[in-house]
């Protein structure tokens, strides 16, 4: 059977690298969380109103899932949560089929997956928009955050440096795609064997303390993700050297932000000095996952 003519003629807009919206959309989109935060609850969406938002959990999640299904709550939909168990994925049915049955029936699909082809393939055959929660490869919801976080410390964003301390992972790629939109200087340090690929925008180097030189931001992540666990002993041992600890951050801009993607294991990637203390932009930068995915859902389903 054909897609009905009101879905196959409407325009449709997915966020799944976050490559998919210009830096003057960013621009509009921060404004607009910002605006949904000071005013919250007054200041609102109702684009959801009537409506339902699937929320696909193939790994556990905190900050993802709650940010996700208060934010479609809050803007009148109800946040229709599914574990890859809840599915009939799990039986043998195709990502391509689960697409388009699901866009028979929400306005949009969230989903946090271990397979990144999935989501680039749920994405090309729904007719509702689809954003990725999380992959191996990009989690561009929470570049989002950071960049609000960012905006919101210094006023601005262009011509700002944030250092990623760490693993050169899908939370590293995802900031320096964002930042490379908006005038932010990403740089990672990461030691050799886990550095991001050549061509990612963003200055690489395996010198924790060149990354930092100059940054108004220093970022840090986990050591050992999930799927990482059988080779983590070797993990933090190569790690070692890139802990963020008061003498890191002494080595940035006086007025350096401290900020971390969560969950965080103090004394290993981050020191509880840091984590805690008086710099730690952390729980803004948590907190503002709500309102950077109110505003960009806002802006794909209208």
């Amino acid at each position: 059977m054909s897609e009905p003519a009101e879905q196959s003629e409407r325009s449709k807009k997915d966020y799944v690298t976050g490559e998919e919206i210009s830096g003057g959309r960013l621009f509009t989109l921060l404004d607009r969380a910002e605006e949904m935060k000071r005013g919250r609850p007054s200041v609102g969406s109702d684009a959801l109103a009537g409506r339902s938002v699937a929320l696909i959990f193939e790994k556990p999640s905190t900050r993802t899932r709650i940010s996700l299904e208060t934010g479609v709550f809050e803007m009148g939909g109800h946040p229709l949560v599914l574990t890859g168990e809840a599915l009939q994925l799990s039986r043998g049915e195709s990502i391509e089929d689960t697409a388009r049955v699901m866009s028979r029936f929400v306005a949009a699909i969230a989903i946090r997956s271990g397979s990144h082809e999935d989501v680039v393939a749920l994405a090309e055959h729904a007719s509702v928009p689809v954003i990725n929660a999380l992959t191996p490869e990009f989690h561009p919801c929470q570049a989002l955050a950071d960049l609000m976080t960012l905006k919101e410390r210094f006023g601005g964003l262009d011509g700002l440096k944030v250092a990623y301390v760490g693993d050169g992972n899908n939370v590293a790629r995802s900031l320096a795609i964002a930042g490379s939109m908006v005038g932010v200087e990403v740089a990672v340090a990461a030691p050799d064997g886990y550095q991001l690929e050549d061509g990612a925008p963003a200055v690489l180097t395996d010198d924790p303390y060149k990354a930092v030189h100059g940054a108004d931001a220093i970022y840090g992540d986990v050591w050992v993700s999930m799927g990482d666990e059988r080779t983590a002993e070797a993990r933090i041992s190569d790690f070692e050297p890139y802990r963020i600890d008061s003498d890191l951050l002494a080595a940035a801009k006086k007025d350096a932000i401290v900020m971390h993607c969560l969950p965080a294991h103090p004394g290993e990637e981050i020191t509880a000095e840091v984590l805690y203390g008086p710099q730690s932009a952390v729980w803004d930068q948590a907190e503002n996952r709500l309102h950077a995915q109110k505003a960009l859902i806002e802006y794909l389903v209208g």
